[in-house]
């Protein structure tokens, strides 16, 4: 079996990747072709937390003329929706593994303990992170930004809906540049829309890389995972 690059890393999926061509909702078919590549991960030895976003029910952004911070809310909900199809899949492969939210809901989940998830992956088990970091004005991509912060992951694997990042929007404009490799500073200063500026700068300060890639494969997990050059670094 080859070597994986990383010990430990986070993996962010984004809501919408796992609707496939539906686009609304939760499409088996594709959360089981992500869990399998995962489980390839895990029986390397790798240790995997996964932060789950929540675009496929709803997305704050969404509710025009509602409150944002009840439409933040709203959303955070819609993760956890998500995180619980993700554990439901991998366990079903034998794979242990642990939901914890930023919003307590003890009877279906685990608060979010730091520790208590660092254990987790010590013990082999796999932790899915959800309701973002339990707080209005914040995304995603900043929860992911700050778990890899406080679990000490090696890189962020963001999985997007396109294969990289680009200097505009691939899919409205054809002759989009893709990067290969960009700097922190350049991802911030380019104002890329590959993630907010806060995690931008959350990785920036904390040195952590970033590896943007699609998941219209879900093999390209098991590649990056490798090291294969594929998407976008950003260090």
């Amino acid at each position: 079996m080859a070597e994986p690059k990383y010990k430990r890393v986070i993996l962010k999926i984004s809501g919408e990747a796992l609707a496939g061509d539906r686009k609304f909702g939760i499409s088996q078919e594709v959360i089981n072709e992500i869990t399998d590549s995962i489980q390839e991960v895990y029986e390397m030895g790798v240790e995997i937390a996964i932060v789950v976003g929540g675009g496929n029910f709803w997305r704050g952004r969404s509710g025009k003329g509602m409150d944002r911070i009840t439409a933040d809310h709203m959303g955070m909900l819609a993760t956890v929706i998500n995180a619980l199809a993700l554990q439901d899949s991998l366990e079903s492969r034998g794979i242990p593994t642990r939901v914890q939210t930023a919003i307590e809901m003890r009877q279906i989940a685990e608060p979010y303990i730091r520790r208590k998830a660092v254990r987790h992956l010590e013990k082999k088990r796999i932790v899915i992170f959800a309701c973002g970091t339990g707080n209005p004005y914040f995304s995603t991509d900043t929860t992911a930004a700050l778990r890899a912060a406080e679990i000490n992951a090696e890189v962020i694997l963001l999985a997007k809906n396109v294969d990289g990042a680009y200097d505009s929007d691939p899919n409205s404009n054809p002759q989009a540049k893709k990067f290969d490799e960009l700097t922190h500073h350049e991802l911030l200063n380019l104002r890329l829309g590959v993630m907010d500026s806060t995690a931008a700068s959350l990785c920036m300060d904390n040195n952590i890389p970033i590896i943007v890639f699609g998941l219209s494969d879900p093999k390209n997990i098991i590649k990056v995972i490798l090291g294969e050059n594929i998407g976008t670094t950003i260090k």
